[in-house]
């Protein structure tokens, strides 16, 4: 996987997860222009540039906020130029409520992590992709796309949500040799994750490493074949 001379932008490029791929991608040659919320998160992971490749930090970035994204676009065309890949790995995880009783603001908060994220990313560098006539794009959905639980609806709902989109964004582009696909993480092992279940078996867990390969995978030249495609990264669990 040869990433060298392809622009990259990976949102949530400080969490853990966006933090793997933005570090396996420079490993790899990539120019990287990532997005987070925070601010200075980003300035350790400039040990991992090649000679090749390059990160540019984009910080304070509001993923849910659709005029910032595309606000964005002349900040990283001036920076990178035109890009050829997409990474999402912005979400967010809720449970307690039964769907009955759902607050609005849960639901709201869901949609706006875990879908509004992926389509202003997309409505904002989509046009990168058409005018190059090629690219990929990569989600972040979850195992619970694939069926609800008790008490996890507005979760399992938007992560749904977030692989349907997926697919038809897949079927929209494919014709302009786009490639849309989408990862379904199990349990991460993250520091948030042990914390919030102590009593868990760590070692059956996904490493966010793990899931970044996989992820880098369908975002180079090898996976050309596949879009469309929901691929579990489940670990042992």
């Amino acid at each position: 996987m040869d990433f060298q001379g392809k622009v990259l932008v990976i949102s949530g490029a400080a969490g853990n997860l966006g933090a793997a791929v933005v570090k396996k991608a420079l490993e790899k040659g990539a120019v990287v222009c990532g997005l987070d919320h925070g601010s200075g998160r980003l300035k350790g992971l400039r040990a991992f540039v090649k000679n090749t490749g390059a990160l540019y930090e984009f910080d304070e970035v509001d993923v849910t906020d659709r005029e910032v994204m595309v606000g964005l676009q002349a900040a990283v065309h001036e920076k990178a130029g035109r890009v050829d890949i997409l990474v999402n790995t912005v979400g967010g995880f809720t449970a307690g409520e039964e769907v009955h009783e759902l607050a609005l603001e849960t639901w709201e908060r869901m949609l706006l992590l875990n879908v509004f994220s992926f389509l202003n990313l997309s409505h904002a560098f989509v046009p990168d992709l058409l005018a190059k006539g090629q690219g990929k794009a990569v989600s972040v959905g979850s195992r619970a796309a694939l069926k609800g639980g008790a008490k996890t609806g507005a979760y399992a709902g938007a992560k749904g949500a977030l692989l349907r989109l997926t697919e038809s964004m897949a079927e929209e582009l494919k014709s302009e040799n786009i490639q849309v696909n989408c990862v379904l993480p199990g349990t991460i092992d993250t520091p948030q994750n042990r914390e919030g279940m102590p009593n868990a078996d760590f070692s059956n867990w996904v490493t966010p490493e793990q899931v970044a390969d996989v992820i880098l995978y369908l975002c180079s030249s090898a996976a050309d074949g596949i879009t469309g495609a929901a691929v579990p990264v489940y670990g042992q669990a």
